[in-house]
């Protein structure tokens, strides 16, 4: 029989592998340019542009849902923790990715309307103003210490693979350092976080099937 805890459990997986899933899809989809150029408008405008971007932030979402469902699933000292850090660590990096997806694609239309690519200068005010950029680097530092909790207690815990949080924690600490990589290095970072979401998921979806 089916109990609530084990659907939360397998809804809190299915949260997880798609949350791997879409960070995937994220560099996937991006389109990649030359940024201070026309070429760079096209890219920003397009609507390749804001679903890579909304492909983020969902997974964004579904990755605190998948780690709340772990703690269900564990309940060690260490994921309630892991949870809150997640958390807190989502809510300021989404505010950045929500200029990312709505804002940048704005300034880029207009940027192609006028064929004025001086007004992409506007996107480098936005990203590396101080105090976005102090949310941003402070939220994914968050989201790092994190998933890197909770990568700890399912090492400790018995009931899942020792090694299984390892590559979803890894790829939470790289995400700051991937943005200065080449599109191949940002496209294995995704594979990176795709593998770590779905080994813990099938894990999850095992513990709570035995």
């Amino acid at each position: 029989m089916t109990t609530p805890s084990s659907s939360r459990a397998r809804l809190g997986a299915g949260s997880l592998a798609a949350a791997g899933v879409l960070f995937l899809l994220y560099p996937l989809v991006r389109p990649y340019s030359d940024e201070t150029t026309l070429a760079g408008a096209r890219a920003m405008a397009s609507s390749a542009w804001m679903a890579a971007h909304l492909f983020a932030v969902v997974g964004f979402v579904l990755l605190t849902l998948g780690l709340l469902a772990l703690h269900r699933v564990l309940d060690r000292p260490l994921t309630l923790p892991a949870v809150v850090v997640t958390w807190i660590g989502v809510g300021l990096t989404l505010p950045y990715y929500g200029a990312e997806v709505f804002g940048l694609n704005v300034i880029a239309g207009r940027a192609l309307q006028e064929q004025d690519a001086s007004l992409l200068a506007l996107a480098d005010e936005f990203r590396f103003g101080p105090a976005a950029v102090t949310m941003f680097g402070g939220g994914l530092l968050l989201l790092g210490v994190g998933v890197v909790l909770a990568a700890v207690a399912i090492w400790r815990s018995g009931v899942l693979a020792r090694w299984s949080g390892v590559p979803l924690a890894a790829g939470f600490i790289l995400f700051l350092p991937q943005f200065f990589g080449s599109p191949a290095i940002r496209i294995a970072h995704g594979g990176l976080i795709a593998i770590g979401g779905l080994w813990v998921a099938v894990e999850m979806w095992r513990a709570r099937r035995a």
